[in-house]
């Protein structure tokens, strides 16, 4: 059955069965009143079933069905090392705590359905899983160890708790130390263990390029491309049709830029500026991508799948293929492309006053980079000024807009977070040799800026004319996380004004400028950020509180996010005539699902593609065992103090391993301090670290403290 008809008879039959009027009753008893006509007894059975599941409704020893009480929830099991789990209820603030006795063998990331214990033993609230809905891992990435008789996989995932037991005859001839993927035949329970076969050996752990050849299996990313997508690629043309340009707003005679970083192939958006008086006009020009890429073909349904492309430390994992990603679908220099063109009027507030959304042609003068126009802007290098110079007056323009917009969202109360990012760089067999951090420059911020007022613009028009679209949505923080984050930051000085039960992004903001420059910064910055919500897609526009704006959606990367790409389509639909009633319903219909996906698809590729970085920076400090390094305390635990080198990797100083004294942690002042000598330690403070061991399997990096 259709997700969406399921969903609506599933609030139908809800209703029905909430209703005062109703008695507990038997399913053919419920048929037969709501009239189900006999050819669909079968699909009420599945809508039933569907609200068992989500532990909306249950049956009684009799087979009647009534409403569950509110002890019962669905949710999605977190794992631990320790046995113990979390699960998490979609919708509710607060996860719930399941003790090692009471998980029933789910493993992490299973559906399950719990039941809410009355009393407390701690802070949270506590349960015990009484059912498994769905399995989520059948397949299990891991590091295999030989016993005599049989062997077992260590999972990659420390989340998932317990090792894998595999008989001799399922061992496919791995050895100790090879990275393999295992086939669960046996969850196990809470007493044994799972069981499973060997499916694939992806070589040792110590063999180049294993350690990432483990996480995109582990992920489950598609690397190769099915044959029927790379047999539709093959017809796409190398250039543009006289034909193709026809009835398209021909802009090849603007002065028009990409700016993008060094090593970037896959060019999607490119500007023109200009100023006539106080206005100036913007043109953010995307690559028409589905002009290649048409609904329901096998390449739109494989990226749609993909949802993204996936930056890994070494490679890219492509939305589409690179004859179309890095060729005509990139805004290459010298070459005619096809553009969707968003060109902005905007006056000296940063205020657009006008707009044009229309299909396009152009071809790009120059392909910048980050680097030349920081050159240029920041560090007045006359070599490459002269290199440039019939572009500086273009980049000039477009400094002094992109701080007029920067201006207008600072003011409105838009949030900024500048955390170190770091990039890292790898030798030819693929071991990091330095870790720097990004350049966040002003290259960097304007065309940030620029690609953000194109994503509100395009979102504020299709919103209001009332057209199915994909919103890119940010939801208030939850109150609770907001007031931890209050009573934490008083520790330091600091507080936060909140309004009833809401609190305005611009105190957050504010929050984030107090603390600019001050050794609490980024320890800061990164809490505030975790007590906010996830960004996600959605088909209707909730607002975006990160930006502080009621309209946003992503418009400008439609060869690496399929999102921007099913925007593009119904925008294009529309600029040729609108859409019919059909093609309404129709985009209605598939829009949730299609926002669910992307939404999915998005946090597989942030969690692989930071599980990589974490790969790598194990890696690095492996070769620098003993070294001494300064950092900061960037967090504190009844286990020990995490503390962060400038090139972002973060270590952990296990509390035992202090051993001048015994230490006692204080959770409400997040403080470290010795029983005897009163010795304190606290968050931002800055300490000498030496280097003792790193292990790659659990992805962690130890360090001691050195005395001063």
């Amino acid at each position: 059955m259709d997700k969406i008809i399921l969903e609506e008879r599933k609030k139908i039959l809800l209703e029905f069965i909430s209703s005062k009027e109703y008695q507990p009753m038997k399913i053919k008893d419920m048929a037969a009143i709501l009239q189900v006509p006999r050819n669909e007894k079968s699909d009420f059975r599945e809508v039933v079933e569907a609200l068992i599941a989500d532990g909306k409704i249950e049956a009684d020893n009799a087979g009647k069905y009534r409403i569950s009480d509110n002890n019962t929830k669905t949710g999605v099991f977190t794992g631990t090392q320790r046995g113990f789990g979390f699960v998490i209820v979609e919708g509710e603030a607060e996860d719930i705590f399941i003790p090692e006795n009471a998980t029933r063998g789910a493993l992490h990331n299973d559906k399950v359905l719990v039941t809410v214990r009355e009393s407390r033993t701690g802070k949270r609230m506590e349960g015990e899983v009484i059912r498994i809905l769905e399995r989520s891992n059948t397949t299990v990435v891991g590091t295999f160890e030989k016993s005599k008789n049989y062997g077992f996989v260590i999972p990659d995932n420390t989340k998932f708790g317990k090792d894998i037991f595999i008989q001799k005859e399922h061992t496919k001839g791995a050895v100790n130390g090879h990275k393999v993927i295992v086939k669960l035949t046996n969850f196990g329970d809470k007493d044994k263990n799972p069981e499973g076969r060997v499916v694939e050996i992806l070589g040792h752990i110590n063999d180049p390029g294993v350690d990432i050849k483990s996480v995109i299996a582990a992920y489950n990313l598609p690397l190769e491309f099915p044959e029927e997508v790379m047999k539709q690629v093959e017809t796409t043309e190398e250039e543009i049709s006289e034909e193709e340009i026809r009835g398209r707003k021909d802009l090849r005679k603007l002065q028009t830029v990409t700016i993008d970083g060094e090593d970037a192939k896959d060019l999607d958006d490119a500007i023109t500026i200009s100023k006539e008086g106080e206005i100036y006009r913007l043109g953010v020009h995307i690559a028409d991508v589905t002009h290649y890429v048409r609904e329901n073909t096998p390449l739109d349904k494989e990226a749609l799948s993909r949802g993204t492309s996936v930056y890994l430390v070494d490679r890219v994992i492509p939305m589409l293929p690179h004859k179309l990603s890095n060729g005509i679908c990139s805004l290459n220099a010298g070459t005619d492309r096809l553009a969707l063109s968003c060109i902005m009027d905007i006056d000296d507030k940063g205020t657009v006053i006008g707009h044009e959304i229309t299909e396009s042609v152009i071809c790009v003068d120059r392909r910048m980079t980050y680097t030349s126009v920081k050159k240029i802007l920041e560090e007045k290098e006359e070599a490459e000024i002269k290199e440039y110079e019939e572009l500086v007056p273009m980049f000039l323009l477009m400094e002094e807009l992109a701080e007029i917009l920067r201006e207008k969202r600072s003011k409105r109360g838009s949030i900024d977070f500048d955390f170190p990012e770091s990039k890292i760089i790898l030798d030819p067999e693929g071991h990091p040799i330095e870790i720097k951090p990004y350049d966040r420059n002003k290259a960097t911020r304007i065309i940030e800026d620029f690609m953000l007022i194109a994503n509100e613009t395009v979102a504020e028009d299709y919103f209001w004319q009332e057209i199915p679209f994909v919103y890119r949505s940010h939801e208030n923080p939850d109150s609770e996380k907001i007031k931890e984050l209050g009573i934490f930051i008083n520790n330091f000085g600091y507080s936060i004004r909140i309004g009833q039960e809401e609190i305005h992004p611009k105190e957050l903001q504010k929050l984030l400028r107090k603390v600019e420059g001050t050794p609490e910064e980024a320890l800061i910055s990164r809490l505030t950020l975790r007590s906010m919500k996830r960004a996600k897609y959605t088909p209707d526009s909730d607002g975006h509180f990160g930006l502080a704006t009621k309209y946003y959606s992503h418009f400008t990367s439609p060869i690496r996010r399929y999102p921007d790409l099913q925007i593009h389509r119904i925008i294009k639909e529309n600029l040729k005539g609108g859409l019919s009633e059909k093609r309404y319903n129709h985009y209605h219909k598939i829009l949730p699902d299609v926002s669910r996906q992307a939404s999915i698809t998005e946090r597989r590729a942030d969690d692989a593609e930071r599980d990589v970085l974490k790969l790598k920076k194990v890696e690095y400090m492996s070769d620098r065992i003993g070294e001494e390094f300064e950092g900061v305390i960037s967090g504190i635990t009844n286990w020990g103090m995490y503390v962060e080198l400038p090139n972002t990797v973060e270590g952990l100083v296990r509390v035992t391993d202090m051993e001048d004294d015994f230490y006692i942690y204080d959770e409400e002042r997040y403080t470290m301090t010795g029983e005897h000598t009163k010795k304190s330690y606290k968050l931002g403070q800055k300490v000498r670290v030496r280097v003792t061991a790193t292990d790659k399997l659990q992805k962690v990096i130890d360090f001691e403290l050195v005395e001063e």
